[in-house]
């Protein structure tokens, strides 16, 4: 392992330990979750059933035509829900955008909305830290969010702001067009999976988002736990460092299939 993946590793307060089949062990070095070695270990693609499409998947929508700048200022302009009234800024999705990792996280918080740029609080310098550590530089991913306003009270999002919203997100996939999601946190999964399943049992595997239409993609998705939440439970850093890990594994191992 590299100083620099080293020096971040730290930052995250994480033991070091090595990718499973990619390096050896350093000798000195303890693996600090023992628990990790069951999830590492994954499936292969073919074999992973899609999950049925999430809440508010659209068929056909005048969404799904749009192209990047059409996008942006539909996402600017919309009045589809009650959040328009209090937020200060829509909060579009950014980086790149040809990207092949996308990360997606619940909604915009105070901090976003005042920039109008996803993860840019202490969460998002955490979630720097993540894509660091897994040799990613924040602008080499995507970074979106289920929705672009911020919710009232930063409480969860009601059904009918994740319908306005979600259409968009959806949009943004299929021009992304990512070979691989990282979804963060419990809202993110939960509505993207279209399950109550605690995320304590939806990470550690590979899940697939089901085509949001006809003709669209299937997507493959790891799940892991939002950085303001790791930021509140910092032993649960270890646990997302093993979803970092199976990420990279997936990745790797997509890009093996299709090369």
């Amino acid at each position: 392992m590299d100083s620099r993946r080293l020096a971040y590793l730290r930052a995250l307060d994480i033991d070091v330990w090595e990718r499973r089949g990619l390096a050896k062990p350093e000798p000195a070095a303890e693996p600090a979750l023992a628990t990790q070695r069951s999830i590492t270990k994954i499936a292969p693609v073919a074999d992973v059933t899609p999950i049925r499409p999430a809440i508010g998947a659209p068929s056909t929508s005048h969404v799904d035509q749009l192209e990047w700048d059409e996008l942006v200022a539909t996402v600017s302009a919309c009045q589809r829900c009650a959040l328009h009234q209090t937020r200060t800024q829509a909060v579009f999705g950014v980086g790149n955008r040809t990207a092949r990792w996308l990360v997606i996280g619940e909604a915009p918080g105070a901090d976003e909305d005042r920039q109008g740029e996803p993860f840019v609080g202490r969460a998002g310098q955490l979630l720097n830290s993540m894509l660091r550590a897994m040799g990613l530089a924040r602008e080499q991913v995507f970074i979106a969010n289920i929705l672009q306003p911020r919710p009232q009270n930063n409480g969860d999002p009601r059904p009918e702001e994740v319908q306005a919203c979600i259409p968009f997100l959806y949009r943004q996939i299929e021009l992304i067009d990512p070979q691989l999601i990282l979804c963060v946190g419990r809202i993110a999964a939960q509505t993207l999976l279209n399950t109550d399943t605690p995320i304590g049992k939806l990470r550690g595997k590979l899940h697939h988002l089901a085509p949001t239409r006809p003709g669209a993609k299937s997507r493959p998705m790891i799940v892991t736990y939002h950085p303001a939440y790791l930021l509140r439970s910092p032993a649960e850093k270890r646990k997302a460092w093993g979803d970092l890990v199976l990420a990279m594994q997936t990745f790797e191992q997509l890009g093996s299939a299709t090369s």
